[in-house]
């Protein structure tokens, strides 16, 4: 699965678009105080997690697209 597949599985699960950020594909906007996110790593790879009280905090690390969305799809479902 990639993001833009990702995407269209949460909103057909009825996950609101407020509950999550994936880089590229989809920013809630306004943003919320807090989400769950997938974005790339600095280090390579990818990353998920939640934000919340203004802080990141990373809970995955993925070598590829398809880990992270797979991994983003079971903290929201």
């Amino acid at each position: 699965m990639d993001r833009a597949a990702l995407l269209t599985t949460l909103r057909r699960a009825g996950v609101p678009d407020g509950h999550y950020f994936i880089e590229g594909v989809h920013q809630p906007a306004p943003t919320p105080p807090d989400f769950a996110f997938l974005r790339r790593s600095a280090g390579g790879g990818w990353e998920t997690g939640v934000y919340e009280r203004g802080r990141y905090e990373v809970v995955g690390r993925h070598p590829d697209e398809a880990a992270a969305c797979a991994h983003l799809l079971r903290l929201l479902t």
